[in-house]
C-alpha cells in the first residue's frame, strides 16, 4: 500500500516527540564522551610516535672500559633516549656555546685530568647555564687539580691527599669484584622510583669527598665503600645526578642499574 511521504514524516515526528528528553541528553553525552576519548587517543598516539628522544652526549676518555657492553647498556634505555659518544680531549669542543644545542644532557664516563683555563670555563659554564648531567663511576676520579669539578658533580675521589673546605682528605681506596647491597634511600624520588634494594657485583670506592647538602639517593653497607654511593644536586641551573657504581659488565647488564640510569637521565633532562 502506498503511504504518502507527509504521512511518513508525521509518523517520524510523532516518534521523536514521545522520546523522553532525558534519554536524548543521555545519548548526546555518551556520543560526546566517545568522540572525546577518540580524540585523546589520536593525540596521545601522535605524541608517542613523534616525541623527540632525549639526546645524551656521553663523555669518555682517560680510562678504558668494555665499549661494546657499555654501548649495549645505553642502547637498552629505550626509544626515548639516543646517545652519542665523544672522547676527551676532542670532546672539549662540545662544551663550546655553538655546540651545546646538539645534545640535551651529558653523561660522564671519563677520568680525564688535564684541562686548560679556557676549557674549564666553557665546561663549567655549559653545565651551570642549564645543561643537565649524570656522572658515573670513575668520573668522580677526574680532574684532580680542578676544584670546581668537585662542585659540579658534588663529590671527588682523591688520588693524593687533598684539602677541601679546610678538611684534609687522604688518598682514597678502591676494591674490585665486590658483591654489594645497594639500598634505596628515597623510594619516592624520580630517579629511584619503582626500584627496590638490589645487589651489584661492582667496584667500590672509599674515602671520597661528598658535598654537604646533596640529596642522597643510594647507600650501601659495604665496609669497602663510602656509605653514600648515589646523590643529586643542582649546579647553577642544571640538575646533576652522580652514581658511584658502573665499573664493568655485570653492572652494565643489571636491570636495576639500567633502570636507575634511565630514570636519572629522564629526571635531569626534564
Amino acid at each position: 500500500m502506498f503511504v504518502p511521504i507527509n504521512s511518513k514524516l508525521s509518523s517520524f515526528g510523532f516518534f521523536i516527540s514521545i522520546i523522553h528528553p532525558t534519554f536524548i541528553n543521555f545519548i548526546m553525552k555518551k556520543s560526546l564522551n566517545f568522540l572525546l576519548l577518540c580524540m585523546i587517543s589520536i593525540i596521545s598516539a601522535g605524541t608517542s610516535l613523534h616525541a623527540k628522544p632525549i639526546r645524551i652526549l656521553v663523555i669518555t676518555g682517560g680510562h678504558s672500559y668494555k665499549t661494546v657492553e657499555f654501548n649495549l647498556m645505553l642502547a637498552s634505555l629505550g626509544d626515548n633516549i639516543s646517545f652519542e659518544i665523544a672522547e676527551l680531549p676532542a670532546a672539549f669542543d662540545m662544551f663550546l656555546p655553538e655546540n651545546r644545542g646538539k645534545y640535551d644532557a651529558l653523561v660522564f664516563y671519563h677520568m680525564w685530568q688535564k684541562i686548560t683555563d679556557e676549557q674549564a670555563k666553557n665546561f663549567s659554564e655549559c653545565i651551570s647555564q642549564g645543561k643537565p648531567l649524570v656522572a658515573l663511576h670513575h668520573s668522580i676520579c677526574a680532574f684532580d687539580d680542578w676544584p670546581e669539578y668537585f662542585n659540579i658533580i658534588g663529590g671527588k675521589y682523591f688520588h693524593k691527599p687533598t684539602t677541601v673546605n679546610g678538611k684534609e682528605f687522604a688518598a682514597c681506596t678502591y676494591k674490585h669484584d665486590l658483591q654489594m647491597r645497594i639500598r634505596i634511600a628515597d623510594k619516592k624520588h624520580p630517579v629511584t622510583k619503582g626500584i627496590n634494594d638490589f645487589e651489584l657485583f661492582d667496584e667500590a670506592y672509599k674515602g671520597y669527598y661528598i658535598e654537604e647538602g646533596v640529596t642522597t639517593l643510594l647507600t650501601t653497607d659495604s665496609s669497602d665503600s663510602n656509605a653514600i654511593i648515589g646523590w643529586t644536586k643542582k649546579y647553577g641551573k642544571a640538575k646533576v645526578v652522580t652514581l658511584q657504581s658502573g665499573h664493568d659488565v655485570p653492572t652494565f647488564e643489571s636491570p636495576d642499574f639500567r633502570k636507575l640510569l634511565k630514570q636519572a637521565i629522564e629526571y635531569v633532562a626534564k
